[in-house]
């Protein structure tokens, strides 16, 4: 070993140095991340970025000058935890949201975030803020219909413009869960929806009540007509039709009355006017 060394030396000197010199200067960049090489603290290349001319792949560095940093292509999640929101009814809800984003424009973000998680700090209160504000608008009841598809679509696009800044891109914004908190605040909620409910049960009931009268006052008006027309072209008929209505009221009248006593009886002289329908109207 030692006659190797001596009489290989030089070459041997030269392969290590060059071995820990290919070791330190490359580096292997995989499709799911870019990579940005950074020289002094300033960015100098950006290697399996969208639109680069530097494909995913085997490169290389200065070694001790220049640095590299990964960032991930891939769907980032942003989740913000359990807040308290007041809506538009004066209900405090809890929401679970969530955002997914992704890095762009990766210089801007080292830039103004230095990493991904950088990203998400700044991101998480303005995701916050969006989601009291949209939210705020809309009462608990709204948030159940399809105007929470609205809602969410207007905090993707607030969020999307601040992240803009960072350099990434909001994908998508989602609401896990929405509840109503527990306890007396819960209870106090399902009372007041318990009561709108039946307000609003009532003003429906008035307002068929209302809708009624008007229809049977239309009807009684109609029906009145027709009779006033009837009547004016055959008053004879008038006369027979009023006392057919006038017998069946007495004899029914007497009915009941031979229903509760057990008999009724109905005297009348002959000439009586009241009997001149059944002499023919004479």
């Amino acid at each position: 070993m030692e006659h190797l060394w001596n009489n290989y030396r030089l070459p041997i000197i030269v392969l290590g140095v060059a071995l820990i010199g290919f070791f330190m200067s490359a580096y292997v960049v995989n499709e799911e991340e870019q990579v940005v090489v950074i020289r002094t603290g300033e960015p100098v290349r950006f290697v399996n970025r969208p639109g680069s001319d530097y494909p995913a792949g085997l490169y290389f560095r200065i070694p001790l000058i220049e640095t590299i940093q990964r960032i991930d292509k891939r769907v980032l999640d942003l989740e913000m935890t359990q807040e308290e929101v007041l809506s538009n009814d004066q209900q405090r809800l809890l929401v679970d949201a969530y955002a997914r984003f992704r890095i762009v424009q990766p210089q801007r973000m080292i830039e103004r975030a230095r990493t991904a998680e950088g990203v998400r700090v700044a991101l998480e209160p303005i995701l916050n803020s969006a989601l009291r504000q949209e939210l705020g608008r809309r009462t608990f009841a709204n948030m159940l219909t399809a105007e929470r598809g609205t809602a969410l679509a207007n905090v993707r696009t607030n969020l999307d413009r601040e992240a803009r800044q960072y350099g990434a891109e909001v994908i998508d914004v989602q609401i896990k869960r929405t509840d109503l908190p527990s306890g007396a605040p819960l209870q106090s909620a399902f009372q007041r929806m318990e009561s709108d409910r039946q307000r609003e049960a009532l003003t429906i009931r008035a307002a068929g009540a209302r809708d009624a009268r008007v229809i049977r006052a239309e009807a009684d008006g109609e029906a009145a007509r027709i009779y006033a027309e009837s009547f004016g072209q055959d008053p004879g008929f008038y006369d027979f039709y009023r006392a057919m209505q006038s017998y069946d009221e007495t004899f029914r009248a007497a009915r009941q009355g031979e229903a509760a006593r057990g008999e009724s009886s109905i005297i009348l002289s002959q000439d009586n006017e009241f009997l001149r329908q059944f002499r023919g109207g004479r």
